[in-house]
């Protein structure tokens, strides 16, 4: 009698728990920004510590060659940006504050370049999925153009499509600390972004 009543409670309970985890996953809602500033290590590696931020992507858009492999991409000749897809919770994070940040972990203001790194793949690119990103990211390239002396030379344009990059792209610097380009390149820039984010929310903090 015990075992049966015991087998029929952890039974309620377990339906009762995977009702829940299914009401909380429908409930859960993420909006996303797809944007490019140099190599998709550094830029992925640098949004994976903003509180808010669900997951990132790394992949490649903006050109006109269907489902490019990276090796395609780093030719140039595909048109494709190195981006990544962030997927925010709009609870937590705004799309404004995603572009906001934007500025502070990359140079926008070189073209076609970030660092020794060169080429049109690493152009500094934020593609819009309606008009309204449109407006909120036109609004912050030119809010942080005060924080540059030479002119921000970013793409604002439409997005067609996002491609996702090979599978050993994704969470790289995670992955891969070790890696000579993610010690010398991407470790520093995510430190040095660390800080920005840090003084950022200082300020924040400080305005309330």
């Amino acid at each position: 009698m015990k075992l049966a009543t015991l087998t029929a409670l952890f039974a309620l309970m377990s339906a009762f728990s995977s009702s829940a985890s299914a009401a909380e996953a429908a409930s859960a809602k993420t909006e996303s920004a797809v944007v490019g500033g140099g190599c998709f290590w550094c830029v992925e590696g640098a949004y994976k510590i903003v509180p808010g931020i669900v997951h990132i992507t790394s992949g490649f858009a903006g050109g006109h060659t269907e489902n490019p492999s990276y090796g395609e991409v780093c030719t140039g000749e595909t048109h494709h940006a190195e981006v990544v897809k962030v997927d925010y919770d709009p609870a937590k994070i705004t799309y404004k504050d995603v572009i906001d940040l934007f500025w502070d972990l990359h140079d926008p203001t070189t073209l076609n370049r970030q660092g020794h790194d060169k080429g049109t793949q690493y152009r500094s690119i934020i593609l819009y999925a309606n008009d309204e990103q449109k407006k909120i990211a036109e609004a912050s390239k030119k809010e942080a153009q005060g924080k540059f002396t030479d002119p921000i030379v970013t793409e604002i344009v439409p997005l067609k499509k996002f491609y996702s990059a090979e599978a050993y792209h994704q969470d790289y610097f995670a992955n891969n600390p070790e890696q000579p380009y993610c010690q010398a390149v991407v470790g520093p820039k995510i430190a040095k972004f660390k800080k920005k984010l840090e003084e950022r929310n200082a300020a924040k903090a400080a305005a309330k």
